[in-house]
């Protein structure tokens, strides 16, 4: 009998090695066909799942409380399985170098309890060649098995998209590769169980390691490009998304967008990539030169803000602002590499008290990795400036009067103000009490019109 035969009539268990946001859908999505143990080194969050707690928010309280998903965090229970599947982070250091601790600590402990006739798949991103020259030698070592005679590897990189319940792994082709023809087929086959959308079945471990650093690498140029353009057209005085809005009209013109790029994604997988070029003797021209861009857009909406602030009059050393959203992307509480961060920081060095309200983030994580806590959204009073950084979809509703509620009253009327105050586009500002609301709204969420109209100073990327 086969692994992928002894799979479907579960007298074989498949494993999951991370259970975070690209695991646990994996996890869950096997438990409908096969027999699924999920492990993870966090108990905590072994707990959350076996009380039916999804803190991911990627499947859903109620789909993990109707799991049939063994959840553990005892590493000897992958004894148990002959079908492994690894999905941990692979993060950057500091100075923007692959950072592999993840991905070999769990080739560890999955070595340790490897048995014969196992298959491992690796779907943790990387640069071509981790999975045969880094992850294989641990395998071996720490299991004192054979790669190619008692155990087998292969390689799928995940592309389920966090936050985003439209395309999600039963709707996306999967990438497989197997190093053989045998372990191909089997790995095929088992991710078929599960993926409706079918496999693309690569040449080679290398080729699908490839494939899957390009995608992100590629969308980092792209939205590179839209920066690059919002920055020169601000400087031109020409609103970029309605640019975008009339360029859009082709039929061959790519719709990207500018923003902050972060996550562990697209804001990390370009500099897998450039660090094995370097590696080989190639220095990144395209690849780098976009990322310097995409990194240095927190900074330059942090900088952005202050001006439109020195504008309106506000003193900045001392001035509050309100930061709408901290998470890397929308709808998603994914904290980990968010680019607000970069904001936060710039407008601290310049003696800025900062209050954060994000409804999606995870607060724990946002603590423990930034020390920073959030306030409800109606807990924020007396702000100088309003920067929406994510458009969660609980902002959309948010209206002109509640938006006007988050800034600081002054005391003086109006025409005291106003005379103290410079024009702004050839107007004076239009509230009776307040100056101008400064306004940034980087993914342009509300109508510029609209808020111009009511006394914001609006700027958007």
């Amino acid at each position: 009998m086969n692994l992928y035969t002894a799979l479907k009539d579960k007298s074989e268990k498949l494993s999951i090695i991370g259970l975070g946001y690209v695991g646990m859908p994996i996890a869950v999505a096997f438990a409908k066909k096969v027999n699924v143990i999920g492990f993870d080194v966090n108990e905590d969050k072994i707990s959350m799942y076996k009380n039916g707690i999804d803190p991911t928010k990627e499947v859903g309280n109620e789909v993990i409380s109707q799991s049939t998903v063994e959840f553990t965090a005892n590493e000897s229970r992958l004894k148990e399985s002959k079908f492994h599947i690894v999905a941990v982070p692979t993060p950057v250091r500091d100075d923007r170098t692959p950072d592999l601790t993840p991905v070999k600590a769990a080739s560890k402990t999955l070595g340790r309890n490897l048995t014969k006739g196992a298959i491992v798949v690796f779907e943790s991103t990387v640069y071509p060649g981790v999975t045969e020259d880094v992850c294989l030698p641990i395998l071996e070592q720490e299991s004192g098995l054979k790669c190619g005679e008692d155990f087998f590897i292969g390689y799928s990189p995940e592309r389920i998209n966090p936050g985003d319940q439209e395309h999600r792994l039963e709707t996306i082709v999967k990438v497989v590769a197997g190093m053989n023809e045998e372990t191909l087929d089997t790995i095929a086959k088992v991710y078929e169980l599960v993926v409706d959308a079918g496999v693309h079945r690569a040449e080679s471990i290398k080729v699908a390691e490839a494939a899957k650093v390009i995608e992100n690498a590629q969308r980092d140029i792209n939205i590179a490009f839209m920066n690059e353009l919002s920055i020169i057209f601000d400087k031109m005085n020409i609103d970029t998304n309605a640019v975008l809005r009339a360029a859009g009209t082709k039929w061959n013109f790519l719709k990207f967008s500018p923003g902050l790029v972060g996550g562990h994604c697209i804001g990390v997988d370009p500099y897998y990539l450039t660090y094995k070029a370097e590696q080989m003797g190639y220095y990144s021209q395209i690849i780098l030169s976009g990322r310097k861009i995409n990194d240095d857009m927190g900074k330059y909406v942090a900088e952005s803000t202050i001006k439109k602030m020195i504008k309106a009059n506000i003193p900045i050393n001392g001035a509050k602002v309100a930061i709408l959203g901290v998470t890397f992307k929308e709808n998603c509480p994914d904290v980990r590499n968010t680019k607000v961060i970069d904001v936060i920081n710039e407008l601290k060095d310049y003696g800025i008290e900062v209050v954060v309200n994000d409804p999606s983030a995870d607060k724990i994580d946002l603590y423990n990795e930034y020390g920073l806590k959030t306030v409800e959204l109606n807990e924020i009073n007396d702000v100088d400036a309003v920067i929406v950084a994510v458009p969660h979809k609980e902002f959309k509703n948010i209206s002109v009067n509640q938006l006007a509620d988050l800034y600081k009253v002054i005391d003086k009327p109006y025409t005291e103000v106003a005379a103290s105050l410079e024009t702004y586009n050839g107007s004076m500002y239009n509230s009776e009490y307040q100056r101008g609301k400064v306004l940034v709204d980087i993914k342009g969420l509300f109508n510029k019109v609209d808020l111009e109209q009511n006394g914001f100073i609006y700027w958007g990327l």
